[in-house]
């Protein structure tokens, strides 16, 4: 029988804070390093080529581009706060209690997600793989933000709501009336 040993003292029962273990990892330097290489392409491109590709559209069109690139640089200037922000503490610039005040707290919301744009399919594909990879970004941070907020310690688990318990007295309270 193979007997294990038991947990070391100075560890049991104390909670892993995700956030301060994610802070401090190979992980978040390099979603910030993507974060910012993002920033830097879209703005090259805008700068640069998509000036010319914007001028080679025809006229509806050109407000499809300009919502688009809009929607695309908003995103990312959240993106790039959100990551400044979470840097800032990482580096003990400021605290966690700092970040999550009204002044630093990113409140991150999905832009441009409810519908596409007419004429989304016909915009060039530098612009649309920019803004696909921002989506797509977007989308990690979300999570990961959720995750920071809502869940700090892997042992504290967002609370489950079962919803079938409220149909059940959804249906008591209609059957008994």
């Amino acid at each position: 029988m193979t007997s294990y040993p038991s947990p070391q003292p100075e560890f049991a029962g104390a909670p892993i804070s995700f956030r301060d273990k994610y802070k401090s990892s190979p992980q978040f330097l390099a979603l910030f390093n993507e974060g910012m290489a993002l920033v830097e392409q879209t703005a090259n491109y805008l700068d640069g080529p998509g000036r010319i590709d914007g001028k080679r559209l025809k006229a509806p069109l050109t407000i499809a581009y300009a919502t688009e690139s809009m929607r695309l640089t908003t995103r990312l200037m959240q993106l790039a706060s959100w990551l400044l922000v979470r840097r800032a503490v990482n580096r003990g610039e400021i605290s966690e209690d700092q970040a999550a005040t009204e002044k630093h707290r990113v409140v991150l919301v999905p832009i441009g997600r409810s519908t596409r744009t007419a004429g989304y399919e016909e915009l060039p594909e530098a612009l649309k793989d920019l803004v696909e990879a921002s989506m797509r970004l977007h989308d990690r941070i979300m999570r990961l933000d959720r995750m920071m907020v809502t869940a700090p310690h892997l042992d504290e688990a967002p609370p489950r709501v079962h919803n079938v318990g409220a149909q059940f007295d959804k249906l008591k309270i209609a059957f008994t009336a």
